[in-house]
């Protein structure tokens, strides 16, 4: 994430789905909103195959080596039941979102240094294994290693390790954050030596603390210079992550590890798909790294994901430029075979103006329904007409006074502060409406799933309407369908399955909205159900 003020939030992200005209019943709800005339029909067609969903997540960076370190045990299992739980309450309710993916932010070494690292804020700072290369010490990073633990003891999938910047033993400047524009902070001649880095760490995680990790991305945001104090990371141009994943891939699999090596992580969509004036060596990543064409083309390394990477940032707003922006990444992704598309990292950077958001911006928290729905938009775009595979949110857990995370931190008595002491040891747990949101596509829509056509929406002129996309599991005939409804009206809808019948014709709704968050609804009748207004609803059915 590209750092914008110095508020020492954690800024950035990751969340997820999207688009269209569907269904949802709450009477609750229903009586608070008015609901339209008529009905539309939503054709769901199961035979039409689109993407199929990897995961959902979101990352430990930086609230959580604190918290998981320091934290009364009973608050941190809170936290994490929140974020990973797979299990319902006994009135059927998601005790969490279930997150299937979470994103380890392997350390630098810049909180050993202290006040030296040029890092103000010593909460974007992060601990390292090794100071050295030779010497390994596993109790470093301890709160991230208890949520990685927790959330894999809650069924959690999938475990993904990223960095910002190389150890700082190895940098040119002794530091995680760069003095050189454009090219990685990395001493000459040293790759071989940040490989063993990466695979040593993995490898003792994996043997000294029983985690493995499934996919490895040592590049964050390549484009931007992070010459400032505000946090850790280092530029690289392509060429640079290509020299460094020919040397890491042979070291992973020399400690037999499986870990798949995934690039991009670029600061916004833009660079995948075109020429950044200024950064023509950090641009047209898909061409650059998987082009048929290109003398740099990494995938038929075995080890290396055929997936690209993106955040979700800057291009979220006006809502052209999020549609733009994503048909462009998609195309260019479609156009090379088995390529999919990642969004790796959002959170409200934007500065859309109050009738958007609360505030009109990233600053000032907002635990309300206007930041979920911002972020469901966005999700829903990036499935639907991106088609993303995964969408991941940028900071699990906030301690600022910011719309960065799905969970918020305080004192009891502020919506978050900069001193460096304030909730180190405890604090208050606030759960956003954005944390449900998500989980209304990250609870449900399981690794595996398969997105289907509706052919009665246009994702892509919906974004101010009603988003709707649907999912199957192919095995358990289950059918998921996920609306967003940005609208201020409830709307009404007729579903249409072509190439199964619903069972009982019934869905199960799961409701948030201004006064619930991913609640269980009584079953709807397919024929007619409602959508309520301002709300994002997950239905639940199966289908023979």
């Amino acid at each position: 994430m590209k750092f914008i003020n110095n508020n020492k939030v954690s800024l950035l992200c990751a969340g997820l789905l999207f688009a269209n005209s569907i269904l949802v019943s709450c009477d609750s709800e229903n009586n608070n909103s008015n609901t339209e005339n008529t009905t539309t029909e939503l054709s769901i067609n199961l035979d039409a195959n689109l993407q199929t969903m990897e995961s959902f997540g979101a990352s430990d960076a930086w609230q959580c080596n604190f918290i998981g370190r320091n934290w009364p045990s009973d608050k941190k299992n809170k936290i994490a039941d929140l974020l990973f739980s797979k299990e319902l309450d006994t009135d059927g309710n998601p005790k969490g979102i279930g997150l299937s993916l979470w994103r380890f932010n392997l350390g630098s070494g810049s909180s050993e240094q202290g006040d030296a690292s040029d890092i103000g804020d010593e909460w974007r700072r992060t601990e390292c294994f090794t100071t050295d290369g030779v010497t390994y010490n596993m109790n470093k990073q301890a709160g991230q290693v208890w949520f990685m633990k927790a959330a894999k003891e809650r069924g959690l999938e999938k475990l993904l390790a990223f960095t910002n910047s190389a150890p700082v033993y190895l940098t040119q400047n002794g530091k995680a954050h760069a003095t050189i524009k454009e090219f990685y902070n990395l001493k000459d001649g040293k790759m071989p030596e940040l490989a063993d880095f990466w695979a040593t760490s993995l490898d003792k995680l994996k043997t000294e603390q029983g985690l493995t990790i499934d996919y490895v991305s040592p590049f964050n945001e390549p484009q931007y210079e992070w010459d400032g104090s505000g946090q850790e990371g280092s530029p690289a141009t392509n060429a640079n992550i290509y020299s460094f994943v020919k040397v890491l891939s042979p070291a992973l699999q020399a400690k037999a590890l499986e870990s798949k090596i995934i690039v991009g992580e670029g600061g916004s969509y833009e660079p995948l798909y075109k020429t950044i004036s200024g950064k023509e060596s950090r641009s047209n990543q898909i061409d650059y790294f998987f082009g048929v064409n290109s003398a740099k083309n990494i995938a038929a390394l075995s080890n290396v994901k055929k997936t690209i990477s993106a955040h979700s940032y800057w291009q979220a707003w006006p809502l052209t430029e999020l549609v733009y922006s994503r048909q462009s990444a998609a195309t260019r992704t479609q156009s090379v075979a088995g390529l999919s598309l990642w969004s790796s990292e959002y959170c409200v950077l934007e500065s859309p103006g109050t009738s958007e958001l609360p505030g009109g911006g990233g600053p000032g928290r907002d635990l309300g329904m206007q930041t979920a729905l911002w972020t469901a938009r966005i999700i829903s775009t990036d499935i639907a007409v991106g088609g993303v595979t995964s969408w991941q949110w940028w900071t699990a857990i906030s301690r600022g006074d910011y719309k960065d995370g799905l969970i918020h931190i305080d004192d009891g008595s502020s919506n978050g502060a900069g001193n460096a002491d304030y909730c180190k040891n405890d604090g208050y747990i606030r759960d956003a409406k954005t944390l449900w949101a998500l989980g209304n596509f990250s609870f449900f829509v399981k690794p595996g799933m398969v997105r289907v056509q509706i052919p009665s929406v246009d994702n892509a002129t919906s974004v101010n309407d009603v988003m709707v996309t649907a999912y199957k599991d192919q095995a358990t005939k289950k059918l998921v369908v996920v609306a967003v409804n940005i609208s201020k009206s409830a709307k009404a809808y007729k579903l249409n399955l072509a190439g199964g019948a619903l069972t009982d014709n019934k869905l199960t709704p799961y409701i948030t909205s201004e006064t619930l968050s991913l609640k269980k609804g009584t079953a709807v009748d397919a024929a007619n159900f409602v959508i309520p207004a301002k709300s994002v609803v997950t239905y639940v059915g199966s289908y023979k």
